[in-house]
């Protein structure tokens, strides 16, 4: 694999990588199975950067077969794979991938593209993989090493991992659990952009460490982080988090991620938040700062819950609404107790959908964002598009590969 990527890929390497597409369609997630098998094997150092339940599950693997199956697709207009660069550069920057690991992907990669493709695997396909992915890497540590001058420079800024304190706990609901934490120095924290997340690092109980992203759930404070966390049925992390104690000590990375609002940009527009489930965590962090920052936005807030015992913020959006004439906000249930119909915790029945998103929004034409499980996040992002609304009036944030949601809706 060459040292310096070419400034631009050779028409020849384009030729032969977009020739390779059909075939790493067919035999994608048999060759990212059989990559990562070899990687965890002969690297074993780099499996900690790793999600292990999404590994377990397969959509890590399913995801990087969607993704290389997209490069060589797109390898002669990679303005296409734009977003997709940002979004994993930003995933590289929470756990902190350096230069020196790209070297082992691209080994691992090369090497499974030769032993599952065999005969296919020409010395011209592998040398042409090699010229591109050494061309992508390029790209995205060039990208990460400003993500990491960036998160360095700012106020109370830091790079990699330094230790946090519990400073606070809060019960949300009958699953999630807030987080307060403040560097163990006794420091400030960066501001951060809201709907971005953190990296928890967490000894994975064998002598190692594990990581997780979650999202700050609140607007920017100065003195600590907030973090909400749902406890995950088998989740060894959230589980963990939950059982947390004033004191206790966490590795926590800058915050990172592409799906926030821009405050710095001033739209006329009406904004639409969407969220089901613990999906709330960045959408309430987005929610706090808009109405903080761009008081006169009209702002349309809908969030579903499977009944009052699983909806978190529930007093906290109550009571931003009565504050602000501007939100309009709406709860939905979808299997609403008894209690919650007494009590009229809830506005409606049901799932959230396209009706009901056309009833509370002023018009068609906001931007939108959303967050939550896997099938309401397809179910928005279908309408969306069948909407005809714009791809940058668009923005979700999805816990998991994006391809799976995206493969989902389509």
């Amino acid at each position: 694999m060459n040292s310096q990527p070419p400034v631009a890929l050779s028409e020849r390497t384009i030729s032969v990588v977009k020739s390779t597409a059909p075939v790493l369609e067919k035999h994608g997630e048999e060759l990212t199975r059989h990559f990562y098998e070899r990687m965890f094997r002969e690297n074993p150092e780099v499996r900690p950067l790793f999600n292990t339940s999404n590994q377990a599950g397969g959509t890590q693997q399913r995801a990087l077969a969607g993704a290389i199956c997209a490069f060589a697709a797109n390898v002669d207009q990679l303005e296409v794979l734009g977003a997709a660069v940002e979004r994993i550069a930003q995933k590289h920057a929470g756990l902190r991938i350096l230069p020196e690991h790209y070297p082992i992907v691209g080994s691992n990669l090369l090497a499974s593209i030769r032993e599952v493709l065999g005969e296919g695997a020409t010395d011209e396909v592998i040398d042409a993989w090699a010229e591109a992915y050494g061309f992508l890497a390029e790209i995205l540590i060039g990208r990460e090493s400003h993500i990491y001058t960036i998160q360095a420079r700012n106020e109370h800024g830091w790079n990699g991992f330094k230790p946090f304190r519990v400073v606070g706990k809060e019960r949300e609901s009958d699953v999630i659990v807030s987080i307060l934490l403040k560097p163990a120095d006794g420091g400030k924290v960066p501001t951060y952009k809201p709907g971005q997340y953190l990296t928890v690092r967490f000894p994975d109980g064998e002598g190692g460490t594990t990581m997780r992203n979650y999202s700050l759930s609140s607007a920017p404070h100065p003195d600590h982080f907030r973090i909400s966390v749902k406890a995950e049925e088998g989740g060894f992390v959230s589980n963990q988090l939950h059982e947390l104690k004033l004191g206790d000590k966490l590795e926590v990375g800058p915050p990172c991620g592409e799906f926030f609002l821009d405050l710095s940009e001033r739209h006329s527009r009406p904004l639409v938040l969407l969220s089901a489930g613990v999906g709330v965590t960045p959408i309430l962090s987005i929610l706090e700062s808009v109405l903080a920052e761009q008081p006169g936005r009209e702002v349309v807030f809908i969030h579903g819950a499977i009944n009052g015992h699983t909806h978190a913020f529930r007093g906290v959006v109550s009571e931003l609404a009565a504050r602000h004439e501007n939100l309009k906000i709406h709860f939905r249930y979808s299997e609403p107790t008894e209690s919650d119909r007494n009590h009229r915790w809830h506005d409606s029945e049901g799932f959230i959908d396209a009706e009901l998103i056309e009833s509370l929004a002023p018009r068609k034409d906001c931007d939108y964002y959303f967050c939550g499980p896997k099938p309401f996040m397809a179910s928005i992002y279908r309408q969306l598009l069948a909407w005809g609304i714009p791809g940058s009036q668009v923005h979700f944030e999805f816990f998991g590969p994006r391809e799976e949601l995206e493969a989902h809706a389509g």
